[in-house]
């Protein structure tokens, strides 16, 4: 941060961010990236135990933290303790939302409920991260991201179905709570413009992940239909896969639609295909999805990655190769939009990290 760097939306916001791990600090983290002024509370002592998740350098400096602490400040309080309560009550007179991931009746307990803080601060929003929200039968059972995931559904269609479920290789559930943590955090300021005051912004984790289940629900409701593990598949959309090659790699292909498919086949030299009554359809292909994923297969495992992608770009084929960090860190699409950035830090140097998103121009 600099006195040049350019004016941000929420540049005239302050945050009391209070709690741990990543569900509610996730928020500040994005809150803070678009501009706000967050304060972190810490306990005394370790700190949030964030600083010690993940991989860490080999002089023991944890590589996650820099990225979830960025652009905050940090504050050591003991909120147990009558001294800390205080201070939190002083801090909230001057900030616009207190962030908080405590079990619910948590803050309560301490005497920092929101018609306590909001008496100091009517215009105080009061976001709240929970496993399961602020009130119902689960409200006071402890949760976490992985148990959120289990009950927002997002475990039973993840992996394949002869396999038990699977998570995601990242704490999405945590991550999304957060998300939506933030858009109500949004929607909440904006309609303080018109009303003058706050409001509490609750979200459960399993809330986070059951908004992204698409057509789940009524899915099973009209008729019967339990969503299941399906792999790297959608069943009856195809092509729409993963394919082997020739180097070793896997290789990602949509082609699930009429025109697209029609340009799939003629790279494949095989344009034939586009008029084949099992493949001319969206019906069609689906229904033939097994022989159609092993047809494609069959070609791509006689090229290369980068003979594929350039297949594919030359006639239109959305695909690409399945990513890490190290193609991210070459490639020149996310050099040229600034997708990584490089943000020094004291203890590890230059640390390269996800930049801020959506851009705005």
């Amino acid at each position: 941060m600099t006195e040049t760097r350019p004016p941000r939306p929420l540049d005239d916001i302050r945050v009391l961010e209070l709690g741990a791990f990543l569900a509610g600090p996730f928020c500040g983290q994005l809150l803070a990236d678009f501009g706000a002024e967050v304060i972190k509370v810490e306990p005394p002592g370790k700190g949030d135990p964030m600083r010690e998740w993940g991989r860490h350098r080999h002089n023991g400096k944890t590589l996650w933290w820099p990225i979830l602490a960025r652009n905050k400040k940090s504050l050591t309080l003991d909120l147990r303790s009558a001294e800390g309560q205080a201070i939190v009550r002083r801090l909230v007179a001057e900030c616009d939302m207190l962030l908080e991931n405590f079990r619910p009746g948590t803050l309560e307990a301490w005497g920092l409920d929101y018609d306590t803080l909001s008496a100091i601060n009517p215009r105080l929003i009061m976001i709240r991260v929970s496993g399961y929200g602020q009130n119902g039968p689960y409200r006071d059972k402890a949760g976490f991201g992985s148990i959120g995931e289990a009950m927002g559904g997002i475990r039973s269609i993840t992996g394949f179905p002869d396999r038990p479920p699977t998570r995601i290789g990242i704490s999405i559930g945590d991550s999304l709570a957060a998300t939506f943590a933030t858009i109500g955090a949004l929607t909440a300021l904006h309609a303080r413009t018109r009303s003058g005051v706050g409001q509490i912004v609750d979200i459960g984790i399993y809330e986070g992940v059951l908004a992204l289940m698409e057509s789940m629900l009524p899915e099973y409701q009209f008729t019967g239909h339990v969503r299941a593990r399906t792999g790297n598949i959608l069943p009856n959309v195809a092509p729409s896969n993963i394919y082997p090659t020739r180097d070793g790699s896997w290789f990602a292909i949509g082609a699930n639609a009429d025109a697209i498919f029609t340009r799939l086949a003629q790279a494949m030299g095989q344009p034939e295909l586009a008029q084949d009554t099992r493949f001319a359809t969206h019906k069609a292909r689906g229904e033939q999805q097994a022989e159609l994923d092993d047809l494609i297969a069959a070609w791509t495992i006689g090229l290369t990655v980068d003979e594929l992608q350039q297949r594919m770009d030359t006639h239109g084929v959305p695909a690409g190769q399945i990513y890490t960090a190290k193609e991210m860190l070459a490639d020149p699409h996310f050099i040229a939009r600034r997708a990584v950035i490089d943000v020094p830090d004291a203890d590890l140097g230059i640390v390269k990290m996800q930049n801020v998103f959506p851009i705005s121009r």
